[in-house]
């Protein structure tokens, strides 16, 4: 079983009225490689007549974007003509590659009506060889996820395998994605091959993972040393749980974009620029 090596809590950044914390990249841990950046929106109940999520259309290159919707509504739209809302339970999954703008917003019945909201958004790189590859999305409803039973919970899988089932999303760079859901008193060994690395986010409780307490709203980190992480837990726990091989290649960002040199972003600012990304949405 994989040693924990660390634990890193997650910084509070609210966005607006959006209550967000953030535990990637975070002091002494700028990714867990391929996985770059992770925001943790709410939980928290909206008013009726609220003005909703504030991420109006915004463009990416270089990676994808991946959100889960635990509770409420997000609608997504883009300049690739792709548009959907998903519900509680549900998954966004984009391919930005070599350019998209896109808006994720709430519709106008969560505006109207208000009500509980929690979102992960998750950001893995693309190696270079496909950072500039087609772009596409694809979204799915908490129906179209295989829940598969664990002693005392549930895995939601995503992407990847777990057992003898795979995930409805296929990943460019094979990424199992997850989230795990645990009532007191639940145990489940989790894969993690040899050479992958992993992604432990929890979301909800304090899960122990191989007997290591990981607190609430903390990035736990594994040594290479196994190739199973089991999780016992006390009291009702959520994880965000992944694996994926690790790309080994310079990371250079600036804001939205993802690239390996500095030169491919400022290629990428002006091919933005030079309306090579497409038309934004239209917000309706």
């Amino acid at each position: 079983m994989r040693r924990v090596l660390n634990q890193y809590p997650a910084q509070r950044d609210d966005i607006a009225d959006l209550v967000t914390r953030r535990p990637l990249p975070g002091p002494g841990l700028p990714q867990v490689d391929p996985f770059l950046f992770l925001n943790h929106h709410g939980p928290q109940t909206y008013r009726p007549g609220n003005n909703g999520l504030p991420f109006g259309p915004h463009p990416h290159r270089g990676f994808e974007t991946v959100s889960f919707i635990l509770k409420g509504e997000m609608a997504h739209l883009d300049s690739g003509g792709h548009e959907s809302v998903i519900r509680a339970g549900g998954v966004q999954w984009m391919t930005a590659g070599s350019g998209l703008i896109h808006a994720e917003i709430s519709p106008a019945s969560f505006k109207r009506d208000g009500g509980p909201l929690e979102i992960l958004q998750l950001w893995v790189n693309l190696p270079g060889r496909l950072k500039m590859t087609k772009p596409a999305y694809t979204g799915i409803q908490r129906e179209d996820i295989p829940a598969i039973p664990v002693e005392g919970g549930t895995v939601n899988l995503v992407s990847g395998s777990f057992g003898h089932q795979r995930g409805p999303i296929e990943s460019l760079t094979n990424v199992a994605m997850m989230t795990v859901e645990l009532e007191a008193g639940a145990h489940v060994d989790l894969p993690a091959p040899n050479g992958r690395a992993v992604f432990f986010y929890v979301v909800a409780g304090a899960p122990s993972a191989n007997g290591t307490r990981i607190k609430l709203h903390h990035l736990a980190t594994f040594a290479p040393d196994g190739d199973t992480i089991t999780v016992t837990t006390e009291a009702l726990a959520t994880i965000l749980y992944g694996h994926a091989d690790p790309i080994g290649e310079p990371v250079v960002s600036h804001g939205p974009f993802v690239m390996n040199t500095r030169q491919e972003i400022v290629r990428a600012i002006e091919d933005y620029n030079a309306g090579l990304f497409g038309k934004p949405p239209v917000i309706r």
